[in-house]
């Protein structure tokens, strides 16, 4: 890879990656981030500099608010209020209006940034269409325009959403104002996210990401990575796709209790042990990588009772089959 000093704007193949991700999403700019969580600090951190008083507004399950160290409150010194979403992680626009706050009372922080998460992982990787992305872009910015709200999308998956709504990055992502996305997960490269958006708010992204400790020398290394990832690995998240809502029916149909009727829209599976099962809920997790190799999360949801599947490049048909079969008779 043609590497240069990133710091100062001269890798080329960081600025060759920058400039395709800005495009692909329809932005006119693009940073490179080291990780997923910092390109979403550094969006929050962003759209907040000149508001000291300032609010984001995110779900109750996003990544943002329960996996990401409170970064939004002990880096970037802003308050968020959560909502609830729905099955489908969808934020009702009258919970959205309840919520916000203009800069009228002193009682209150000034909502600034609303942020959605496409796909949502802690709801199974549902995919928001670009109607409600829309939707939420006209709230803020029509609605809400004299307050300058902003619209952020956790897009660490949105890609997923791409493939599985058949719809263009662009047109899926208009509404919003920023998105950060992966480029490790289904996509594959070892590390690195990109974060897109308009000229001044990469600017003052960039002076985030300086803060954080992200700013980068020679990243050409792991961008052309990234960039691999992005040129070959779309296309075959479909593949994905297929062997999580494989792996749904399989685990439904041998008596597995799976969320939202055990409908998936990407790559990504919730299920609970039956009441019959064998084994509590501590046990499945170690014994089924010990005895067959596949490394599942258990301890989801209220009292922990939900495990996550997560289908990648790396998982084949083959995989999903040793997977159920593993499953099905440590628990059944």
């Amino acid at each position: 890879a043609a590497t240069g000093d990133d710091v100062m704007g001269e890798d080329l193949t960081v600025n060759t990656l920058e400039s395709y991700a800005a495009d692909l999403f329809g932005k006119k700019r693009a940073l490179f981030v080291p990780t997923g969580t910092m390109g979403n600090l550094c969006a929050i951190m962003a759209h907040c500099h000149y508001n000291k008083s300032a609010e984001i507004i995110t779900g109750t399950k996003s990544h943002i608010n329960l996996y990401e160290g409170g970064g939004y409150a002990n880096v970037a010194g802003v308050s968020c209020k959560q909502i609830q979403e729905d099955d489908n992680a969808i934020l009702s626009i009258e919970d959205l209006r309840d919520a916000f706050h203009a800069d009228d009372d002193d009682h209150y922080a000034k909502s600034t940034l609303i942020c959605l998460e496409n796909t949502h992982n802690m709801l199974g990787g549902v995919a928001l269409p670009a109607s409600y992305i829309d939707t939420i872009g006209k709230l803020a910015h029509n609605e809400w325009e004299e307050h300058g709200v902003k619209v952020h999308i956790d897009g660490a998956r949105v890609l997923n959403a791409a493939v599985s709504l058949n719809i263009s990055p662009s047109v899926l992502c208009a509404g919003a104002d920023s998105v950060s996305i992966c480029l490790s997960k289904g996509l594959g490269s070892p590390m690195g996210s990109i974060l897109v958006g308009e000229n001044e708010f990469i600017r003052l992204a960039r002076r985030a990401r300086k803060r954080l400790g992200g700013g980068m020398r020679q990243a050409g290394v792991m961008a052309s990575m990234g960039m691999h990832a992005l040129l070959n690995h779309v296309d075959r998240l479909a593949d994905d796709h297929a062997r999580a809502k494989r792996l749904a029916k399989e685990l439904q149909n041998a008596g597995f209790w799976l969320p939202r009727g055990g409908a998936v829209d990407t790559n990504v599976v919730f299920f609970a042990l039956p009441e019959n099962c064998k084994l509590k809920k501590e046990e499945l997790p170690p014994l089924l990588y010990e005895n067959y190799g596949v490394k599942i999360t258990g301890g989801y949801s209220s009292g922990g009772r939900l495990f996550r599947l997560v289908t990648h490049m790396d998982v084949d048909d083959n995989a999903i089959g040793v997977a159920v079969e593993g499953i099905t008779y440590l628990c059944m």
